[in-house]
């Protein structure tokens, strides 16, 4: 069985920009359950939300999904501010947060989720952006632009956390937080205030994370069928008029 060269360069370049969506997707995941040590399984509720918020701008005002994600950081930041201080005198400061904090964000998960059908119901919705039908072509190589943008905006989210972690204050105190919480107390750091912040982060990852998939797929209010991929019927992204062809 012979594999054509331009679609097997065509798979590779796919699966490098379905990549960007997924690196997205797991940024805030990554800080709540890698440093914080938080089971935020609510997560792709917020990505969810943060999809439908781009698709109602888009709808109403015509402003691109990404714009729309990157105005939406402040309000998910304080969002995320706000269920971590719930959390933490809920069930944190008393010790109780493995299994009643788990239960605690699924009861968000379930709330969004619910909340969501009923304002939007099981339809279908999608949003418009000049570059969601264009390609740029390079050789054998078509970049389809409503994968490349996705992918360039999860990047460039990214670089932005590497800088603000790695390069101020606030951020290496995250990085000693996830390490040594005592240690930090020693040099005068609230410890709860730091993973505030940091939740607070990686809540709102969940905006750019909502908005990514917009472009190239279905938006469903249904986590349960929370998928990127567009070639698989049995899920909501599945779309005959954004079918990846190469």
């Amino acid at each position: 069985m012979e594999v054509s060269f331009d679609l097997l360069i065509g798979a590779i370049v796919a699966g490098l920009l379905l990549g960007g969506f997924y690196a997205a997707v797991t940024a805030g995941i990554s800080i709540s359950f890698g440093m914080l040590d938080i089971v935020n399984i609510a997560h792709p509720g917020f990505i969810i939300l943060g999809s439908y918020i781009a698709y109602i701008v888009n709808l109403e005002f015509g402003v691109d999904p990404v714009i729309v994600s990157v105005v939406m950081l402040p309000v998910f930041y304080l969002l995320g501010t706000a269920i971590y201080q719930v959390y933490y005198l809920s069930f944190e400061k008393r010790g109780q947060e493995s299994l009643r904090g788990l239960a605690f964000f699924f009861g968000v998960l379930f709330v969004t989720e619910v909340v969501l059908l009923l304002a939007f119901g099981v339809d279908y919705r999608y949003v418009e952006a000049p570059y969601i039908g264009p390609s740029l072509h390079f050789g054998p190589v078509d970049l389809p632009l409503r994968m490349l943008v996705p992918c360039l905006a999860a990047l460039t989210m990214f670089a932005a956390l590497q800088i603000f972690i790695t390069r101020t204050f606030i951020g290496r105190a995250i990085l000693a937080v996830s390490q040594d919480q005592f240690a930090l107390q020693l040099m005068a750091v609230d410890p709860v205030r730091i993973k505030r912040i940091a939740f607070g982060l990686s809540i709102a990852t969940a905006s750019v994370a909502g908005a990514l998939p917009a472009q190239r797929s279905s938006i469903h209010a249904s986590t349960r069928r929370f998928s990127p991929y567009p070639g698989h019927r049995n899920l909501p992204w599945a779309s005959r008029r954004n079918q990846l062809t190469w």
